[in-house]
């Protein structure tokens, strides 16, 4: 098993239900170490910048829009297979649809208002963590 690295984001709408304990305490559970944090509120052209990928898709706008309208929670994690481990952890997109025991279940509204974001491949993660803690913050 391969030690890696993934990004987390607690979204605006778990950071204004004061969920970021818990969370934590989930992926700190789930054996993920924070090895970076940091709260802030996404400028439009960061979250803008964030999503490109997204760009051409019919959600884009609504997602800038939520993910700017509060401050959110990054965090670089590391642990074994870490990507997938999170993502795992997070559950499905729509909290409905997510098993008892994740971030999603436990903490989401709906598919839109899911409580975290995570990375969806190592190399995904490595331009994420990259873009959210430039330079050497991450130890």
């Amino acid at each position: 098993m391969a030690i890696e690295r993934t990004l987390s984001i607690i979204k605006p709408d778990a950071v204004e239900k004061h969920r970021i304990g818990a969370i934590i305490a989930l992926i700190e559970g789930a054996g993920l170490e924070v090895k970076a944090a940091r709260m802030i509120h996404l400028s439009r052209p960061v979250a803008e910048g964030f999503y490109a990928v997204h760009k051409e898709r019919g959600f884009f706008g609504e997602l800038v829009q939520f993910m700017t309208r509060g401050p959110v929670v990054v965090m670089a994690l590391e642990g074994e297979n870490a990507v997938a481990k999170y993502r795992e952890l997070m559950g499905a997109t729509d909290p409905a649809k997510a098993v008892d025991g994740t971030i999603r279940k436990a903490h989401g509204a709906n598919i839109g208002e899911n409580a975290v974001h995570g990375s969806d491949a190592a190399e995904t993660a490595k331009n994420e963590i990259a873009y959210f803690f430039p330079g050497h913050e991450v130890p």
